[in-house]
């Protein structure tokens, strides 16, 4: 088990790396490979690392729950 400080850094970096890479390529398919991209990224960067972190706060747990029954489900 994980401890509570270590849990918090975790989701931190995962929700980091997610939303900088996941916003990249999101706009990045909007936009293309252009001046406008660029200065528009780091926007939609601030705008999603929050929403991620917050959502994953309460989606993890259930993800978690789901993961366990599905486990106990295959194991059967």
């Amino acid at each position: 088990m994980m401890d509570r400080l270590t849990r918090l850094l975790t989701q931190l970096l995962i929700t980091l790396m997610m939303a900088l890479s996941m916003s990249g390529i999101m706009s990045l398919i909007a936009l293309g490979p252009s001046a406008e991209w660029l200065r528009i990224w780091p926007r939609q960067f601030a705008i999603a690392w929050p929403i991620a972190f917050v959502l994953t706060t309460f989606i993890s747990r259930f993800g978690l729950f789901l993961a366990h029954r599905l486990r106990r489900l295959a194991a059967r």
